[in-house]
């Protein structure tokens, strides 16, 4: 049995020529909250599409539970779970009968609305008529939808959006139960990285169709990196004495800056610094945010296509005034 839930090797789909998704290689392990990254319009609901079946790539395969999506779709699509957007439901319907329509479809015992009721706490609302739901309501009844086949694979695209601040706590929680009690691997999409932090264990970053990152939460926070400031007087001769130590600062607003030094290196620094009888004012670490990190690697790619944009629009003023010449 492979490891990896999904897959995906060189996934490509253009509209008008443009790539919406441009060769996407996802890798998705078993039993993980994956977060699915990007701002809006960085193609995460296309590929979501095409991991469902809903749209064809151009070109590339897709592999979910080690099975070609293109050969296996009915077969595979059975064992997943979705909801793509916003979820929908009969408003003048209560959730168990709203729930019941989907059940006979899906052809699953009757035993499984109040199972997915239960799980996503709305037992107690369940012969309300959904219209009077609130959205965070709505979308937990979303969850519930997908949850009745039991699948072994949810995707969740953007269930967060629109919420307050109680709603999105009460999906982050439900979502961050799935691989514990429900043994359930989840994709979730979005474009909030503070929320995607706070449940995923691991990360994939796309911006226009690429995909820029993807590892562990743990490896996008190191990546993020670290400075220690150290705040003294006479930075300049500090320097110096620095230098000696094997340390290599930057000067910054009067502040000894460094990156890449660990524990040890900074206590004998700052012993050798009070030897030189410099005042030490303040020794602290600056973190350099998650939230910083993906606008860099989401704007990079931006910023090259503007340039490459840029140029050409020059090269093509160049050549008409030389024609006219």
């Amino acid at each position: 049995m492979t490891d990896m839930m999904i897959e995906t090797r060189n996934l490509t789909k253009k509209y008008k020529g443009t790539p919406a998704v441009d060769a996407l290689n996802l890798a998705i392990p078993r039993g993980e909250i994956y977060g699915f990254l990007g701002p809006n319009g960085a193609g995460k609901t296309t590929t979501i599409r095409m991991l469902l079946g809903l749209i064809k790539p151009d070109s590339g395969v897709v592999q979910i539970f080690g099975q070609d999506l293109k050969r296996e779709r009915i077969k595979i699509l059975r064992r997943v779970g979705s909801l793509v957007e916003y979820p929908s439901y009969y408003g003048h319907l209560n959730a168990v009968e709203n729930l019941e329509t989907i059940r006979r479809i899906l052809n699953v015992p009757k035993s499984r609305i109040d199972e997915v009721l239960h799980t996503v706490g709305l037992t107690k609302d369940a012969k309300r008529s959904v219209k009077g739901y609130s959205l965070g309501m709505k979308q937990r009844l979303g969850i519930a939808s997908a949850l009745l086949g039991s699948p072994e694979l949810l995707i969740l695209d953007e269930p967060t959006n629109g919420l307050d601040p109680s709603g999105i706590l009460e999906i982050r929680e439900l979502i961050k139960k799935m691989p514990q009690q429900q043994g359930i691997t989840v994709l979730v999409s979005s474009h909030l990285l503070s929320e995607v932090e706070q449940m995923a264990s691991s990360v994939g970053i796309v911006n226009q169709g690429k995909m820029v990152f993807q590892d562990s939460i743990p490896n996008l926070q190191r990546k993020a990196g670290s400075e220690i400031h150290i705040a003294l007087s006479d930075p300049d001769a500090a320097m110096i004495t620095a230098r000696e130590q094997g340390c290599f600062p930057r000067l910054d607003q009067g502040h000894l800056v460094f990156k890449g030094i660990d524990n040890g290196q900074i206590a004998r620094l700052v012993a050798a610094l009070v030897d030189a009888r410099h005042s030490i004012y303040r020794v602290e670490e600056r973190r350099k945010s998650l939230e910083d990190l993906f606008l860099t690697m989401t704007s990079g790619a931006s910023n090259a296509n503007s340039e490459r944009h840029e140029a050409s629009a020059l090269r093509a003023a160049g050549l008409r005034k030389e024609a006219a010449q």
